[in-house]
């Protein structure tokens, strides 16, 4: 396989992950938007002018764009925000551009892949470039983005279904799990920063309880977390959970596992290639094997993790080093 294919292949996979995890994220927003005023009136102030990134800053935060969105915006508005992530195509990571980006590495490789997968990214496309942001507030912003939800789980689905378990398919998954791990590790975080002080919610309300309620709701865990925690609702356990999980599909750990997995299904007939191969496969199991070692106590849950930070950036590393292995060099789509 040349490196452009397999570059436009895990490119499929990472942008419509990241197209769903915009759309998570900005729908679960919404609901955390009922609760702050509460949240705002029991710690005794206005929350936004205690911390500007308390309210539709944390988005852009945790989608690591803090930086380009103030150079093009300045204040944090909702109208702004939700048009950056969404439906600016001057954004390269908005919602409408990863889904183009998609589409147009599918198109590419129509006669690789199979018809499915690409009538269901051309129909995503033709679906999302016609709308407008009024049309979100008319349809009501939640189900907008169930509808990108529905289309993104339809693509992933039919990938899932049809696809022969070869190199194109691998290649499509690496994506797809090394943009769920980048993500799980940005909210989390975003999460440690922003997140009120304070214990749980074992005895009686917290005004944490909406925020760390929405950090699980942003990778669909509040069902599962519940089921392992119960009441033992706090920021460290819910960092314990998407970090060392080994059952929930979007925890750290079962991402990289996965990530693993495939990466070792790609076939490579070039010594040269193999050589390299193996030295990101090594590099996975450093990552694997620092997270075999973590305990509960050095999950840190407020402020800046140095786990977490550690982790974000070596799976950053790890994807620099995908792309000089598979890719040509200044060919990365990011």
């Amino acid at each position: 396989m040349i490196s452009r294919n397999a570059e436009a292949l895990f490119w499929i996979g990472r942008y419509m992950e990241r197209a769903e995890n915009h759309a998570r994220l900005i729908d679960v927003h919404y609901h955390l938007q009922a609760e702050e005023p509460l949240v705002a009136l029991q710690q005794g102030g206005d929350e936004e002018a205690k911390d500007p990134l308390c309210k539709w800053g944390r988005i852009v935060d945790a989608l690591g764009s803090r930086g380009a969105y103030e150079q093009q915006y300045g204040a944090y508005t909702e109208q702004d925000v939700v048009y950056y992530v969404t439906l600016d195509r001057e954004n390269p990571n908005s919602l409408v551009s990863c889904v183009n980006y998609a589409r147009g590495n599918v198109r590419t490789l129509r006669e690789k892949l199979p018809a499915e997968v690409w009538d269901t990214a051309n129909g995503f496309y033709l679906w999302l470039r016609e709308k407008q942001p009024a049309d979100m507030m008319r349809e009501s912003p939640h189900q907008f983005f169930s509808r990108v939800k529905e289309w993104t789980a339809l693509f992933q689905g039919t990938v899932q279904s049809v696809m022969p378990r070869e190199n194109e398919w691998y290649f499509i998954e690496c994506g797809r799990y090394m943009e769920r791990t980048e993500n799980t590790l940005r909210i989390l975080r975003s999460a440690g920063l922003i997140a009120p002080q304070g214990a749980g919610v074992s005895d009686g309300y917290d005004p944490v309880y909406p925020y760390l309620q929405a950090v699980l709701r942003s990778v669909s865990a509040y069902q599962p977390f519940r089921r392992y925690y119960a009441d033992g609702f706090s920021l460290e356990s819910i960092v314990e959970f998407l970090v060392l999980n080994t059952a929930f599909p979007r925890s750290v750990h079962f991402s990289l596992h996965q990530l693993d997995d495939h990466l070792q299904g790609i076939e490579l007939m070039e010594k040269s290639m193999r050589v390299a191969h193996d030295r990101v496969l090594r590099q996975i199991a450093k990552i694997k094997a620092d997270l075999a070692c973590l305990e509960r106590e050095d999950l840190s849950p407020q402020g800046e993790s140095p786990v977490v930070a550690h982790l974000l950036q070596a799976v950053q590393q790890l994807g620099a080093s995908f792309a000089q292995t598979f890719f040509r060099i200044g060919e990365a789509s990011a």
